[in-house]
């Protein structure tokens, strides 16, 4: 009885320092590790929703660049940081649903070395070609690409990017080159030189160079037209079947992370996306904000690892 009494009073002790450490935190700056560099879509996104995060918390959100080896950098620095809620991956499908199904001894496991937080929505891509192809819509460049074998190199900043562009060779029986790169604004410069000719690429990259008259788009990979650019078709307007994978965003910290700090990083960064100026910031980046709950997170970071598994496979891409 005495043992009992004794560690229930240590309990009840407990309670108001918990209470006391959850009003307190943060209480440093917070760090946001991206999967791609600056420039990019992933860096573009983190500020915007950073700066508003930064001012509901009152400290700073620090985007740090870790790009590299499909996202898998990024997500090994936050896998292996400590799980005091001042570090998170502002991650994509790159790292969490591809670097596993890629690799035949992944440098981590999504569902037990993570913290799922919220996610943060999805992103709008363009199917961009450099001026010297003479397509005007994927129709035209389908027809290029089978009449001129391997004239076609495609550039692809990211893992959607280089799926979905063997996916539109695979389909139509194109035989094209691709062109890897470690992020966006790598893949833009060689596609603006014309080294490259073929991309599909974010609004983030390539809006002002279309405006421009450097880039020409032809569709959007989306399943509905963008307002960003609603004079393109999307892709099952284009006459192509859907792809079947998308690109993604999603917060999430180390394993380990207290059930406190995930409650609130959760309810601020909700709150942040709901946040009409922010919506509208993001969509100018062809960004759809949306949020979700830890565990509705968790079960899609799940069900995605099978989506993506199919999608490769379907694409002939094998583990390394």
């Amino acid at each position: 009885m005495f043992k009992f009494v004794t560690a229930l009073l240590a309990a009840i002790l407990l309670l108001p320092q918990a209470a006391v450490h959850a009003q307190s935190y943060p209480t440093k700056p917070i760090r946001f590790v991206i999967p791609f560099g600056p420039g990019s879509a992933s860096d573009a996104l983190a500020r915007i929703a950073g700066h508003e995060l930064s001012l509901s918390l009152g400290q700073p959100i620090v985007v740090v660049h870790k790009p590299g080896a499909d996202g898998a950098i990024s997500a090994v620095e936050v896998q292996r940081s400590a799980p005091d809620g001042y570090t998170f991956l502002f991650g994509t499908n790159s790292p969490l649903a591809v670097v596993p199904n890629m690799r035949k001894e992944p440098p981590y496991n999504v569902m037990t070395d993570f913290t799922p937080v919220t996610f943060l929505g999805d992103n709008t891509f363009f199917v961009v070609v450099h001026p010297s192809v003479p397509a005007k819509t994927v129709a035209e460049l389908v027809a290029y690409g089978k009449a001129n074998p391997r004239t076609l190199n495609y550039a692809s900043g990211n893992t959607y990017a280089l799926v979905a562009s063997g996916m539109l060779a695979t389909n139509n029986g194109i035989d094209m080159t691709s062109v890897p790169y470690k992020s966006e604004p790598d893949a833009i410069l060689d596609l603006l030189a014309g080294r490259v000719q073929l991309m599909l690429g974010t609004s983030t990259s390539t809006a002002a160079h279309i405006r421009d008259g450097k880039l020409r788009a032809l569709a959007t990979t989306f399943h509905q037209r963008s307002p960003l650019m609603p004079e393109l078709p999307s892709i099952t307007e284009a006459g192509q079947p859907a792809f079947p994978v998308g690109p993604w965003f999603a917060l999430v910290g180390p394993a380990g992370l207290p059930a406190d700090i995930v409650t609130k990083m959760n309810k601020e960064m909700v709150a942040v996306l709901a946040k009409p100026a922010v919506k509208d910031a993001m969509a100018k980046h062809g960004f759809i904000a949306r949020s979700s709950t830890p565990e509705e997170l968790g079960a899609y970071m799940k069900d995605q690892l099978g989506v993506w598994k199919k999608a490769l496979k379907d694409a002939n891409m094998e583990p390394q």
